[in-house]
């Protein structure tokens, strides 16, 4: 495939949560056409097995590729942990993924050595990203905790409620007791949370957004590559689901943080 600098970049999830990413990149990426796929049919991917989960990712990748894209990102975290060599060995794109991303800025920003991941129970028990930061550094003490509460509360909205504030409290009591310096926000989800996580945390912890952090090195690997989009224009973005399109669009708003338009529903 012949890619050029106006192809669109694609993005993937399970879900909505990867719309995090799409945010950090149209934020750091202005002129970039960007599409996005939310399987929102089968969500949630945490609780099936790899070969579905390798078999979801393949479908999603060459639906993606046929539409031209001039990279690929795996925006969800379930994938990145058990099937981003699937989509590697697929496409004719460079692939990033977020845990690779978030694992790196993490090895590279900790002072102490201590680092923290948050994630849901599928992404933590994958050990993906005790894996990726131990490939960066193996002197680096990581401890993690599931988070199984966090995405439900964040898709209701409860952003900044008694509850979810309570619920983050416990979460982190047992990392926090490790003196980490250093807090990986683990799930798309997540970034919606930083001011409550933040401040639980308190200042000395640095949080890594994951969604930033791939953005930086999508930019940085289209400029390597002369794949950017360098001239100032007015980006196509471009939707697509798998089912719910009227929620995906209501809940996706409040991830994006600007209205969704273009949104359009798959049938495999």
């Amino acid at each position: 495939m012949r890619v050029i600098s106006e192809n669109p970049i694609g993005v993937f999830d399970s879900g909505i949560g990867g719309l995090t990413v799409v945010r950090a990149l149209m934020e750091r990426l202005p002129f970039e056409d960007i599409i996005y796929f939310g399987d929102t049919a089968r969500v949630p991917y945490g609780v099936k097995s790899v070969s579905t989960i390798s078999s979801f990712a393949t479908q999603i990748t060459e639906f993606l590729l046929q539409h031209q894209v001039k990279m690929l990102i795996i925006a969800c975290n379930t994938i990145a942990a058990v099937a981003s060599q699937v989509v590697q060995d697929l496409s004719s794109v460079p692939v990033l993924n977020v845990i690779n991303a978030g694992a790196q800025t993490a090895a590279k920003i900790t002072r102490n050595k201590q680092v923290g991941i948050l994630g849901t129970p599928a992404t933590i028990n994958s050990n993906a990203y005790v894996r990726a930061i131990h490939e960066a550094d193996n002197h680096i003490h990581v401890t993690t905790q599931a988070c199984p509460l966090f995405v439900p509360l964040v898709e209701e909205g409860w952003l900044d409620h008694p509850v979810t504030r309570l619920t983050a409290q416990e979460y982190l009591k047992p990392v926090l007791a490790e003196k980490i310096d250093t807090l990986v926000l683990g799930c798309t989800h997540y970034p919606l949370l930083k001011p409550i996580l933040s401040e639980i945390a308190g200042e000395s912890i640095r949080l890594v957004d994951s969604a930033i952090t791939v953005a930086h090195e999508t930019a940085d690997l289209l400029l390597a590559n002369g794949m950017a989009q360098l001239s100032s224009r007015e980006p196509n973005y471009l939707y697509f689901v798998t089912d719910v399109p009227l929620r995906f669009q209501s809940v996706g708003e409040r991830f994006l943080g600007r209205s969704l338009e273009n949104v359009k529903v798959v049938n495999w």
